[in-house]
């Protein structure tokens, strides 16, 4: 019996030896990813961190937006009075022969495609000042689909607008030219022609200069 007693205390010394051993492999496994694992913000880890954190391009973008000022433009019409001159002496001469009501649909509608809030502030106003209904110019940039609202020459000289002011085929189709010469004189559809140019000159001009109506 005194042999069996010392066998079984020397299995149970083996046996708590295994376990202790066990349990230290675990706790520096604990140990090692910890230290694997650096700290992210205010002590979370590191995963958490990277959700939480902005990437830097878009922390740059904001800060850019925050810090960037606009850029002062060019104001083109008092170093270049010239310029101006030749811009207004050809906006006189556009308007010659062609109804006021109809000039200001086209002027309206060449400042609708460029994004040129001056021109549109400026036309909008002098177009009720000619008579334009409000109905037509709240639809204007859909003509178009406004049916018998416009008349043919009006439709004819705002498709040829349109055509002139974008060039993305390279040309002004021989159908919309066709449709507007149907409907004008050689001298008014020269004019309709120079009308759209000259508003798309303007429009330029302001858009890239950045000239900005004031407000009421």
């Amino acid at each position: 019996m005194g042999a069996l007693a010392r066998a079984r205390r020397v299995a149970a010394t083996h046996a708590l030896r295994k376990n202790r051993t066990r349990r230290g492999s675990r706790a520096a496994g604990c140990a090692s990813e910890r230290r694997a694992s650096p700290r992210g913000l205010a002590g979370t880890p590191a995963l958490l961190a990277l959700t939480t954190q902005v990437p830097a391009p878009w922390r740059d973008a904001s800060q850019t937006l925050e810090t960037e000022r606009p850029v002062d433009r060019l104001k083109i019409y008092k170093t270049s009075p010239v310029l101006y001159d030749a811009m207004m002496a050809l906006s006189t001469a556009a308007a010659k022969d062609i109804e006021p009501e109809l000039g200001e649909l086209i002027k309206i509608r060449a400042s609708q495609i460029n994004h040129c809030a001056f021109c549109l502030d400026m036309h909008t106003r002098d177009a009720r000042k000619h008579g334009v209904s409000d109905q037509k110019l709240d639809v204007l940039a859909a003509w178009g689909e406004a049916g018998g609202l416009f008349t043919e020459r009006e439709r004819a000289a705002l498709a040829l607008t349109e055509a002139i002011t974008e060039l993305g085929d390279g040309h002004v189709s021989d159908e919309v030219y066709a449709r507007a010469a149907a409907v004008f004189t050689e001298r008014e559809l020269g004019q309709v022609i120079a009308m759209a140019v000259t508003i798309n000159a303007w429009n330029r001009i302001n858009v890239t200069v950045r000239l900005e109506p004031s407000r009421r």
